[in-house]
């Protein structure tokens, strides 16, 4: 939900706007994931495997991990997927909500899956190789 500030001047009418923006693209983001969960987290699975960022003993598992993320991701509360996201915040500036939370959820819970051998590369490759599957996807929407 977007926060407004009402302090009645220019710097408090400025800070409404981009909080404003920063949500209308939160939804935007979260909606097209929800209306090609399938696809995306087939393409986001299989680009973390092909690049060597996780190794794996079934893409399939994988894939389905991802869906069931991305499914908990469009049905989270804003503060769920802030808790979720939060040890992650600083990991570059101006991050995309849906790629920070698919990122932490590599990091701390996918890395612990019994289909998992290992997952390499930092966060922030993880985060790119992630941003980039979803960069395509919105531009496609």
């Amino acid at each position: 939900m977007a926060k407004i500030f009402y302090n009645g001047n220019r710097e408090a009418k400025l800070l409404s706007k981009i909080e404003s923006s920063k949500e209308r693209e939160r939804i935007k983001t979260i909606n097209a994931i929800r209306d090609n969960i399938e696809t995306f987290s087939s393409k986001v699975s299989m680009k973390l495997i092909e690049s060597g960022l996780i190794e794996t003993v079934s893409k399939s598992s994988i894939e389905n991990q991802i869906v069931r993320c991305l499914d908990t991701l469009c049905k989270s509360e804003d503060f769920d997927i802030d808790y979720m996201v939060a040890p992650f915040r600083t990991l570059i500036s101006n991050p995309n909500i849906a790629s920070l939370y698919l990122t932490a959820f590599v990091v701390e819970k996918l890395l612990n899956h019994k289909d998992v051998v290992d997952v390499y590369g930092s966060d922030e490759d993880i985060y790119f190789c992630i941003q980039k599957e979803l960069t395509a996807l919105m531009a496609g929407v």
